[in-house]
C-alpha cells in the first residue's frame, strides 16, 4: 500500500492501535476483530494471489497465456499435468523461470493410480526401461483404441501415463527419490524466459514438474499481482484435486477466477459447484470470486448449450457483475497471429511450424485453424456487411486458413479476439487489479473496524461524560454518597435476596447445588450402609429376651412379637443415623452458603457501608439451627413410621407374604427357644424385605423433598427479612461513611482525575489513527468509507439535559432517604 500513497505507509500500526484499544477495554475484548485482521493482511499485503481453479480441460492455462499474451503455460487437452504455476511480475531484464520436480515416489504414485483406473498391471517399479516399454505401448494402444488422445477420458488418462512415463525418463537426472529437487533455469542453459517457458509447456515436462515459478515482464502482474494456476478439481490424482482447494482456502489467497465448463458440457459438475462453495467461504477472498465460461464458442454452433449456459448465469449468477463468457483458444491465438502475415502463412510457418508435421510427412492440421475455420464458416459471428468469407471445400483447411487471412486481414483477426471475449475480460480484470484492486481493499478493511470505531468511540463519550459530571470537591462527593446510600443499602439487600433466592433455585429445582448433593448423597450411602449393619447384627436371641421380660409369667414368645421387637429395633438404628446425616446436610450447605456470600461483592459493599455485615452471618447461624431442629424432627418422623409394616406386607401374591408363612411354618412348629432360633435366616430376610424398601423410598424419593422443602421455607422467609433488616440501618450507615467519606473522596477525586487523564490519551491515540486512515481514505476517494473521529463536541455534556438528568436523580435518591429515615424512627 505504502508504493501507492504515502498516507497508507502506517496502516498495519494504525489498526494495531486501535485493536490495542479495544483490549484495554473489558467490555469488548469480545468483540470477534477475526474479520479485520483478514482485510488488514489484504490491505498491506504486497503480494496479491489471483487463484486461476477450475476443472482439467476448462482452459485455465490458456486463458491465462491469453491474458498475458504470451505462451507460457502448458494448455494442451486432456489430464497432462497436476502442476502448479506461478506467475509473478519482473522486470526486463530479469525474466526467469524457478522449475521445481516431482519426486520419484510421487511418479510411482501417480503411476500405479493411472493404470488401475486404465486397468492396467499395477508396476511398483518404473526404473525398468522394460516396465517403461511395456506400459508406453499399452497406453498407445488404448489412445488408438479410442481413435485419439482428446476422444475420451480413457484416451485422456492413456495419454497422461504416457507423457508421465516419457517425462520420468527424458528428467532422471533431475528427479530426486523421496525430496522435490528445485532449479533455476540457468542449470537448463536456458537464455530466456521464453526458452524455459517452452521446455515446461512440453507435456512429458510438465508432467514430471510439480511447481514452476514465472517471472515475466507485464503490466498485468505490477502491484504485486500473482497469477496461480492450479491442478484441476476434478484430478486423477486426489492429492492434485486437494492442492487445488487448499489454495483456494488458503488465507494468501486474494481472489479466484472460477473457469468453468458449462459452455461445452451444458451443466455445472458436483467439483464446480463445491469449487464455488470454498471460494465463497473464505474470509480472505470475500467477493473477490471472478467466473469466467470458457469455450464460450461451442454455444455458438449448438443453440441448446447456449439456452442451457444464458439460464444457468441467470438462475444461479445473477447477483455477480463479474461473470465472463470467453474462449481462449481463440482470443490468445488472435492475439498471436496478430503480428504475422503471407511470408510465414500468418503463423503455420512459425506459431504452428512445432507440431505441424506429421510422421507421415503430411501437414496436420492445428486445432486452432481448425476452430478459425469454423468460426468463419458457421459461428454467425460476422458481419455480413463488413465479411464475406468463403471456406471452401476443396482447399485444405490450412491452406482456407491462409487464404482467408489473406483476403480479410486485421479486421478479421481484431473481430475474432473481440468475439472471443478475452480483450472483455482482459479489460476488467486489468481495472480491477490496477485501479479498483487497493481501494476495495482499503474499503473493506474500513467496513470490518467500523464497528469496532463505534463501540470505542461510544465507550470513550460515555466515560468521558460520566467522570465530567462527578463532584470535583470533597463536601459535593460526600453529600452525593450520602444521598445514595439509602438506595446502596436497598440494593445490598435486594442482592442479597436474591443471591440467597438463587441459591435456593439451585438447591431445590435443578441439583445443581454441589454442597448439598454431595452431602445427600453420603446420607443415602449412610443409611443403606446401616440397614445392612442392622440386619446382620440382628439376633433372634436377644430380641427373644427383650419379648419376653415385657411378659415374665410366659415361657413362650410369639413370632409377632419378636418381629414387633425387630421392628423397633431397626428403626430405632436407622432413626440415630437419619438425625445424625440431617444436621451433616444442614451444617455442610450453610458452611458452603456462608463461604458464597463472602465471596458476593454486596457482602463487601456492605462492610463498606456499615463496618460488619449488617448481621448476614448471625442470621444465617440462627436460620441453620432452626433448619437443622426442622430436618432432625423430620427425621424422627420418618423414622417412626418404620415400624408400621407397609400395606404390601400382607398382600397375597408377594414376597413378603410368601416369606411371612415359610417363616411362620418354621418358628412355629414347637414352643421352645430353639425353634426361634432355628428360624433367625427366615425372620432376617422377611425383615430385609420390608425395610429395603422403606428405607429405599426415604433415600430415593421422600427425603429429599423434605430437605427441599425445608430449605425453601426457612431461608426465602429469612432472606426478605434480612433485606429489610439491612435497610433499616441506615442511621448507623450514615454515621459510620460520615467518618470515612473524607479519605474516600479525596481518593476517588484523584481516581476520577487520572481516569480522565487516561481517557484523554486513548482519545488521543484512537483519534490519531482514525485521522491517518481517514487521510488513506480520502486519497483514494472513498470518503463515504471514512471512520468516526472523537470532536470536542462528543464531550461536551449539554447542561440543560445533564441537570434535568441529575435533578431527577437526586430527587428519587431524597425520597427514598425520608422513607426510610420514617421507617426507622417509626
Amino acid at each position: 500500500m505504502s508504493h501507492v500513497f504515502p498516507q497508507c505507509q502506517n496502516l498495519q500500526e494504525q489498526v494495531n492501535n486501535l485493536l490495542q484499544l479495544q483490549q484495554q477495554e473489558p467490555l469488548l475484548r469480545s468483540q470477534d476483530t477475526t474479520a479485520i485482521g483478514n482485510s488488514l493482511r489484504k490491505a498491506i499485503s504486497p503480494t496479491f494471489e489471483i487463484v486461476f481453479a477450475g476443472a482439467f480441460s476448462a482452459g485455465k492455462s490458456m486463458l491465462i497465456n491469453a491474458l498475458l499474451e504470451r505462451e507460457l503455460l502448458y494448455s494442451a487437452e486432456g489430464h497432462a499435468t497436476g502442476t502448479e504455476c506461478q506467475i509473478a511480475y519482473a522486470e526486463v531484464d530479469q525474466e526467469r523461470v524457478v522449475l521445481t520436480f516431482l519426486s520419484e515416489a510421487e511418479i510411482r504414485e501417480q503411476v500405479l493410480l493411472l493404470c488401475q483406473r486404465l486397468e492396467l498391471p499395477a508396476r511398483d517399479n518404473i526404473n525398468h526401461p522394460e516396465i517403461i516399454d511395456m506400459l508406453g505401448q499399452a497406453c498407445q494402444k488404448i489412445i488408438e483404441q479410442e481413435g485419439g488422445e482428446s476422444k475420451s477420458d480413457r484416451a485422456k488418462q492413456a495419454s497422461a501415463l504416457s507423457l508421465l512415463l516419457t517425462g520420468f525418463v527424458a528428467n532422471r537426472e533431475h528427479i530426486h527419490t523421496v525430496n522435490n529437487n528445485t532449479f533455476s533455469m540457468e542449470r537448463f542453459h536456458f537464455r530466456n524466459l521464453q526458452e524455459a517457458a517452452s521446455y515446461a509447456r512440453r507435456g512429458a515436462n510438465s508432467a514430471v514438474l510439480k511447481r514452476v515459478e514465472y517471472y515475466c515482464h507485464h503490466d498485468l502482474l505490477s502491484d504485486g499481482n500473482i497469477l496461480i494456476d492450479t491442478p484441476g478439481i476434478d484430478a486423477p490424482v486426489k492429492k492434485d484435486a486437494e492442492l487445488t482447494y487448499a489454495k483456494i482456502e488458503h488465507p494468501d489467497t486474494s481472489a479466484v477466477v472460477c473457469v468453468l465448463k458449462p459452455a461445452s458440457a451444458g451443466d455445472m459438475t458436483t467439483e464446480e459447484t463445491e469449487l464455488l462453495e470454498k471460494s465463497r467461504s473464505n474470509p480472505g477472498i470475500r467477493d473477490r470470486v471472478f467466473y469466467v465460461f470458457n469455450r464460450v464458442d461451442e454455444t455458438w454452433y449448438n443453440t441448446q448449450l447456449r439456452q442451457r449456459l444464458e439460464r444457468l448465469i441467470q438462475e444461479q449468477f445473477r447477483d455477480s457483475s463479474r461473470v465472463y463468457k470467453t474462449s481462449g483458444l481463440l482470443g490468445f491465438f488472435g492475439s498471436q497471429i496478430k503480428a504475422t502475415d503471407r511470408t510465414n502463412r500468418f503463423g503455420l510457418d512459425t506459431l504452428f511450424a512445432p507440431n505441424l508435421k506429421s510422421g507421415e510427412g503430411r501437414e496436420e492440421t492445428p486445432q486452432f485453424v481448425s476452430e478459425f475455420n469454423r468460426y468463419c464458416a458457421n459461428s454467425g459471428k460476422l458481419p455480413a456487411d463488413r465479411f464475406r468469407i468463403d471456406v471452401k471445400s476443396y482447399e485444405s483447411p490450412n491452406e482456407n486458413y491462409a487464404r482467408i487471412l489473406g483476403e480479410e486481414g486485421l479486421p478479421l483477426i481484431e473481430q475474432l479476439i473481440k468475439d472471443s471475449g478475452i480483450e472483455e475480460f482482459r479489460t476488467a480484470i486489468t481495472r480491477y487489479l490496477m485501479e479498483e484492486k487497493r481501494p476495495l481493499l482499503l474499503a473493506n478493511l474500513a467496513d470490518d473496524l467500523q464497528p469496532l470505531c463505534i463501540s470505542l468511540k461510544k465507550s470513550y463519550t460515555e466515560t468521558w461524560q460520566h467522570l465530567s459530571s462527578q463532584p470535583q470537591d470533597i463536601t459535593a462527593i460526600k453529600e452525593q454518597e450520602l444521598r445514595q446510600l439509602s438506595k446502596e443499602l436497598k440494593q445490598v439487600g435486594d442482592l442479597f435476596r436474591q443471591d440467597i433466592e438463587q441459591t435456593v433455585n439451585n438447591a431445590v429445582a435443578s441439583d445443581s447445588n454441589s454442597a448439598l448433593e454431595t452431602s445427600f448423597l453420603k446420607l443415602q450411602a449412610r443409611m443403606i450402609k446401616r440397614l445392612d449393619e442392622l440386619l446382620l447384627a440382628f439376633s433372634v436371641g436377644e430380641v427373644h429376651k427383650r419379648a419376653q421380660a415385657s411378659h415374665r409369667r410366659h415361657s413362650v414368645v410369639p413370632l409377632l412379637g419378636i418381629l414387633a421387637e425387630a421392628f423397633y429395633y431397626l428403626a430405632d438404628g436407622l432413626e440415630e443415623v437419619l438425625v445424625d446425616a440431617s444436621q451433616e446436610v444442614v451444617l455442610s450447605f450453610f458452611q458452603s452458603l456462608v463461604h458464597c456470600v463472602r465471596q458476593q461483592d454486596y457482602y463487601r459493599n456492605l462492610y463498606r457501608l456499615l463496618g460488619n455485615d449488617g448481621g448476614i452471618e448471625t442470621s444465617l447461624t440462627h436460620l441453620q439451627k432452626q433448619v437443622s431442629d426442622a430436618l432432625v424432627n423430620e427425621a424422627r418422623t420418618e423414622c417412626d413410621r418404620y415400624v408400621r409394616e407397609r400395606p404390601e406386607f400382607y398382600t397375597e401374591a408377594t414376597p413378603s407374604i410368601w416369606q411371612l408363612r415359610q417363616t411362620m411354618q418354621q418358628a412355629c412348629r414347637g414352643y421352645d427357644y430353639k425353634n426361634m432360633m432355628e428360624a433367625e435366616p427366615a425372620i432376617r430376610q422377611l425383615l430385609k424385605l420390608d425395610f429395603e424398601q422403606k428405607v429405599k423410598e426415604t433415600v430415593m424419593r421422600t427425603f429429599r423433598q423434605t430437605i427441599n422443602q425445608t430449605l425453601n421455607v426457612h431461608l426465602l422467609e429469612t432472606a426478605v427479612d434480612q433485606a429489610d433488616v439491612i435497610l433499616q440501618q441506615y442511621d448507623q450507615a450514615r454515621a459510620y461513611l460520615a467518618q470515612i467519606l473524607d479519605k474516600e473522596a479525596e481518593e476517588k477525586i484523584r481516581s476520577n482525575q487520572r481516569k480522565q487523564a487516561e481517557i484523554e490519551q486513548k482519545i488521543a491515540t484512537y483519534n490519531q489513527a482514525i485521522s491517518d486512515m481517514n487521510a488513506c481514505l480520502e486519497m483514494m476517494q472513498l470518503d463515504r468509507k471514512k471512520l468516526p473521529t472523537i470532536g470536542d463536541n462528543d464531550l461536551v455534556i449539554v447542561p440543560g439535559e445533564a441537570s434535568q438528568s441529575v435533578d431527577l436523580v437526586e430527587a428519587a435518591i431524597e425520597s427514598e432517604a425520608i422513607e426510610v429515615v420514617e421507617l426507622v424512627e417509626a
